[in-house]
């Protein structure tokens, strides 16, 4: 399966990386290469996430990480998680 990632993903991660990098210039760092080790295990793990909070489908799932959220959907169609966005619990 391959994994891909939005550009909603990809703007809202730079964001947030931004923010943090303003507080923690190493614990930034850590916390990206974490989260692409999470990305990356998506397939090994996907029965661990629970259906996403945030919407009415049986294929999206979120995953919790520090504080964030990060929805993707399962295309059984194409073969592939698509990481949706991801956003920050308040």
């Amino acid at each position: 399966m391959k994994i891909l990632v939005s550009e909603l993903f990809e703007k809202q991660l730079k964001d947030i990386l931004a923010i943090l990098a303003k507080q923690d210039y190493k614990a930034t760092n850590n916390f990206k290469i974490y989260l692409d080790t999470i990305i990356i295990n998506i397939p090994t793990k996907v029965n661990k996430y629970k259906k996403s909070i945030y919407f009415n489908d049986e294929n999206i799932k979120d995953i919790e990480y520090n504080g964030c959220v990060i929805p993707f959907f399962i295309d059984e169609r194409t073969n592939s998680y698509i990481v949706l966005g991801i956003t920050t619990k308040s």
